[in-house]
């Protein structure tokens, strides 16, 4: 098992220090991923930029949450799953959603289930798409936007999820009500 080192607002090297106080101010805690995060302060700082832009994006709050949450599953994120499952409720997210998306299971929304599957195409198939996968997903009601909105999504969640999974970063207690974890994966 691997781990890298936590930070807090005092441990962090000097450039990290402002991010991690924005961080505590947003979530009222550091959460673990990013008192990891802090150790490499331009890291911290694209991780909580990407965030914001795909916050920001023009997908709405399930929706960005089908994207997290398929990224996280397919990943097999320990840390991220349980936290986006928190997020989620936060956001207002029907469970029938987050339950479906944890448990890998059909999204009852054709168009969600469209979002899900064209981003675990894009994650599983390291962005290389059909036409015929595209048009299926223009179909479904999404456009080009979307297709390069769930790789901003993707590229947020390359960094959480690959560093969670080098840092063995615990779950923050918040969240572990939400704990989980992916048969068949190696820890």
């Amino acid at each position: 098992m691997t781990t890298l080192k936590i930070h807090d607002i005092e441990t962090a090297p000097e450039a990290s220090q402002p991010l991690l106080e924005n961080s505590q101010k947003a979530f009222g805690m550091i959460p673990g991923l990013h008192g990891v995060l802090a150790s490499a302060p331009k890291v911290l700082e694209a991780y909580q930029t990407l965030h914001q832009l795909f916050v920001d994006s023009s997908f709405n709050n399930d929706e960005l949450t089908v994207v997290w949450q398929t990224i996280n599953v397919e990943h097999a994120c320990h840390y991220c799953v349980p936290a986006h499952t928190g997020i989620a409720k936060m956001m207002k997210v029907d469970d029938a959603i987050t339950e479906a998306l944890r448990n890998e299971t059909p999204l009852e929304s054709s168009k969600l289930e469209a979002l899900r599957t064209m981003t675990l195409t894009i994650v599983r198939n390291r962005g290389y798409v059909s036409q015929e996968d595209l048009d299926t997903f223009y179909a479904a009601g999404y456009t080009e936007a979307h297709v390069l909105e769930i790789i901003l999504g993707l590229s947020q969640k390359t960094i959480s999820n690959y560093v969670n999974h080098i840092a063995n970063t615990p779950v923050d207690a918040g969240f572990k009500k939400f704990e989980w974890s992916k048969a068949n994966v190696e820890s």
